[in-house]
């Protein structure tokens, strides 16, 4: 072979390999940004909300994400589960009492089950105490011992967290 054949040749190999690698990277990337693979369609998705303020913006962000999340997974056929925990501050927003949210909270619990409310006992043993009566939380509120420690357990579980 001469060395103009060399070259040549060279330059074939170098094309080809260069086209392969392109090929493959567009493949990554594509599959990288499609949607799950049936596998992963069959994982549920769980979610935990965390309020610990007593902000109705807050409290309606929680809500807007918590819905947005559990209707884009039920569009698709998958399982999903959102459990809004609140806490400190954030209690108001599941007393019966003071929630400027309540009525959504209805409403949701109503139409979206996948979606669950829990509040903190220790915090409202805490506001019992300091306000000097029982502390009323609205019936679609489940008391969990610690906010905090349901939150922690959740993600040790794999439940994946936000804090709106």
């Amino acid at each position: 072979m001469n060395k103009f054949g060399y070259v040549i040749g060279t330059a074939i190999i170098t094309a080809a390999a260069l086209t392969l690698a392109v090929v493959g990277l567009s493949a990554t990337a594509e599959n990288q940004h499609s949607p799950k693979s049936a596998m992963d369609a069959s994982k549920p998705h769980r979610l935990v909300l965390q309020v610990n303020i007593n902000d109705a913006d807050t409290m309606n962000l929680t809500l807007n994400n918590a819905t947005n999340v559990a209707q884009y997974y039920q569009d698709l056929g998958e399982d999903v589960q959102v459990e809004v925990i609140t806490f400190g501050g954030g209690l108001h927003m599941l007393r019966a009492d003071t929630s400027p949210v309540k009525e959504r909270i209805k409403r949701i619990v109503d139409n979206t089950p996948s979606i669950s409310f829990k509040a903190c006992g220790n915090t409202r043993d805490n506001m019992s105490k300091a306000e000097k009566k029982t502390i009323p939380l609205i019936p679609e509120a489940t008391v969990v011992k610690s906010g905090v420690v349901r939150v922690m357990e959740l993600q040790e579980q794999g439940w994946s967290y936000v804090r709106p």
